[in-house]
Parts: C-alpha cells; structure tokens; sequence
C-alpha cells in the first residue's frame, strides 16, 4: 500500500506512531518518519492511524483503500479529499 503524508500539515500529534508503531514513528517531538510503501498486513492499523489524524495528514492511495476492510471510510475520504486539492 502506498501511504503519503502532508508534512506541512502534520502537527505531531503522534496518533499515527501510537497506533501503527510499524509504520509511523516521531524523530524528536515534532518530526514525523514513515515508511511509504507500508506492508499489507499493517493495512488495518495504517487506517486506524488515518482515521485518528487530527489534521488528516495522512493519504492512502484510493485504490489501495478500497480493499481495505470496512470502518475505514474515514480513509477513503482522506485520500478523496487530497485528489480534490
């Protein structure tokens, strides 16, 4: 799965590194280190990560999305919202 984040509109909240550590991990308090090309079998963590961002920083690409399992609407609507930007 292809993951993105807007590094000019994370804040560091850190939801992302709490809830997927395998994906996402703060460097010092505010920047933010992740892997783009996230593994499969971290899907559902990776989109529990983006539905929890406060500043939906994080994209996953559409197609990638659309096998993911349901309750992850709040992801598909993420990545929709980036290609309409």
């Amino acid at each position: 799965m292809r993951l993105v984040v807007d590094l000019n509109r994370c804040q560091g909240y850190a939801q992302c590194a709490f809830l997927a550590p395998e994906v996402f991990a703060m460097h010092g308090d505010e920047g933010l280190l992740y892997d783009p090309q996230a593994q499969d079998a971290h899907r559902a963590r990776v989109a529990q990560a983006v539905a929890a961002c406060p500043v939906q920083a994080i994209l996953v690409d559409e197609l990638d999305m659309a096998a993911t399992a349901p309750g992850a609407g709040g992801a598909a609507r993420a990545a929709g919202e980036a290609s309409d930007a």
